[in-house]
């Protein structure tokens, strides 16, 4: 199956391929993001690290800001 993976943070989109029941940690460790610095939505609904992805589906990593 295919994804397709926007980051935010690097202001770009690719295609991803995945095996069937990845999950969106399998996502993470791919493109090597640490999901404690990131939200991530599924055709813009969050989702979480173990949730099972779909063949088509547009996952965004958004950076998540914080200061003091």
């Amino acid at each position: 199956m295919e994804v397709e993976l926007f980051i935010e943070k690097e202001n770009r989109k690719k295609m991803i391929k995945l095996e069937e029941g990845a999950i969106l940690k399998d996502v993470l460790e791919m493109v090597n993001v640490n999901p404690v610095t990131i939200i991530a939505s599924r055709n813009n609904e969050i989702i979480l690290e173990d949730d099972k992805l779909n063949d088509k589906d547009k996952i965004k990593l958004l950076s998540v800001i914080s200061g003091g």
